[in-house]
Order: C-alpha cells, then sequence, then structure tokens
C-alpha cells in the first residue's frame, strides 16, 4: 500500500544505508513485546517470508494461510500475520510475551523499528519516530538489526517486489473490469504464495523466474 507523507512525518529526517549505525536495538527493553500486539493487518508478507515460515515450521504456505496468516483484502490479497484475542497478540507470541519464531521471524519484525523509504531507483532505510515509544534504544549497524542472510540479494528482492506490486496496482488504476482484478490478486496469492518453492533450490532463483513468467503474462515489461 503506497503511503503518500513526507520524511519528516514519519522519521528522524535521515536516510540510512544498511552499513549505517541506527538508534534501533531494544534488546535491553526487557519483556517488552508492544510491537506484537494491536498492529491489525499491517505484518504484510513478502513471498520470501511465507517461505521461510513454511519451511522452518514444515507447513505448507496452503496451511500457514487462513491460520496464523490471513488475507489482507484492502492490499490485494496480500498475507499478513494474524493478531488474536482481546490485545490482538501476533499468533506467535508464547505466553511470557516471546516470538517463538525469532530465527524465521518475517522481514517486516526485522526491520521494526525501522522502515523503507522508496525513491524511483531504490529504497533508504528510515527510522519511525512514532512506532515505538522505548527511549533506551541504542545504536546498532543497520545489517546486523536485520539480521538476515545475502542482504543484497534480499534487498534487490525486496526492491524487485515492490516495484512488482506497484505495476499491478496500475493495472487495477486503470479498470473497472471487478474479474480482471479479482484474477490477477488470485494469480498473484497462488503463483507467489501458494506454490511452494523447492528447498533444494535457491529461492531467489525460483522467485525470479516467476516474477518474469509474471511480467510476460500481465504484459507489464520484462
Amino acid at each position: 500500500m503506497r503511503r503518500e507523507v513526507t520524511l519528516e512525518e514519519i522519521s528522524d529526517g535521515k536516510l540510512y544505508d544498511a552499513n549505517d549505525m541506527v538508534k534501533a536495538d531494544c534488546q535491553d527493553c526487557k519483556g517488552c513485546c508492544d510491537c506484537c500486539k494491536g498492529m491489525g493487518d499491517s505484518v504484510l508478507l513478502d513471498p520470501y517470508d511465507v517461505c521461510r515460515l513454511s519451511r522452518g515450521l514444515q507447513r505448507t504456505p496452503e496451511d500457514l494461510i487462513g491460520n496464523v496468516l490471513e488475507l489482507g483484502i484492502s492490499d490485494g490479497n496480500i498475507p499478513h500475520l494474524a493478531m488474536k484475542g482481546a490485545e490482538e497478540r501476533c499468533v506467535f507470541l508464547n505466553g511470557e510475551g516471546r516470538c517463538v519464531v525469532h530465527e524465521i521471524r518475517p522481514g517486516f519484525c526485522r526491520l521494526f523499528p525501522l522502515g523503507r523509504y522508496y525513491s524511483e531507483d531504490g529504497f533508504k532505510y528510515i527510522l519511525q519516530i512514532h512506532e515505538c515509544t522505548k527511549k533506551n534504544r541504542s545504536k546498532i549497524k543497520v545489517k546486523k538489526w536485520l539480521d538476515t542472510p545475502n542482504l543484497k540479494q534480499y534487498e534487490k528482492f525486496i526492491w524487485e517486489w515492490h516495484q512488482f506490486l506497484l505495476d499491478v496496482q496500475e493495472v487495477f488504476y486503470q479498470t473497472e473490469d471487478a474479474d480482471l482484478i479479482k484474477n490477477l490478486n488470485m494469480y498473484v496469492l497462488s503463483r507467489f504464495y501458494y506454490k511452494e518453492y523447492d528447498e533444494k533450490k535457491d529461492f531467489y532463483e525460483q522467485f525470479y523466474e516467476r516474477l518474469e513468467e509474471a511480467k510476460k503474462l500481465l504484459s507489464l515489461g520484462v
């Protein structure tokens, strides 16, 4: 979903790269899980997130979606983490408020309280100022905070996926055909989320094969 806001409205006004230091580390906030509650449908998952959860939990994407993951209609059926109960707690929080999938947690969770600020030719990281009330965060290098293997490759994937979703949105803006919109949403969901990625092969290689196929099929350019 596009957010038409200025950098100053949502951040400390600075743009960060992966090797920059940023005041994001909240590991000293023992027992805090505020960012894992009341998030609604905002914790959107990309195909790598679902693949990582599927492999780590040894459950099929189809089994995950509709149980611990839900579909956000307002975001074109993009899966998001389910929030349950009166506190709207993330389904992966245990009784002590700790994440039970921390090693395979989604990119959104790895990023927080950072965010991504997209421009026409890429993205930078930002420190969000309204999303976390904790004041005793210490500095940490962005790439260490993200704790993601093959970060350069992952960042390229994030950019390509972002651009593809913008292209899909553009198709929606240009049509009033409800069936076309429904079928396109279902295609993206089926092709990139429900269809499992072969664990014996590189995820990114398989993703780009699907991406090129989708671009050709949808006449979105290659």
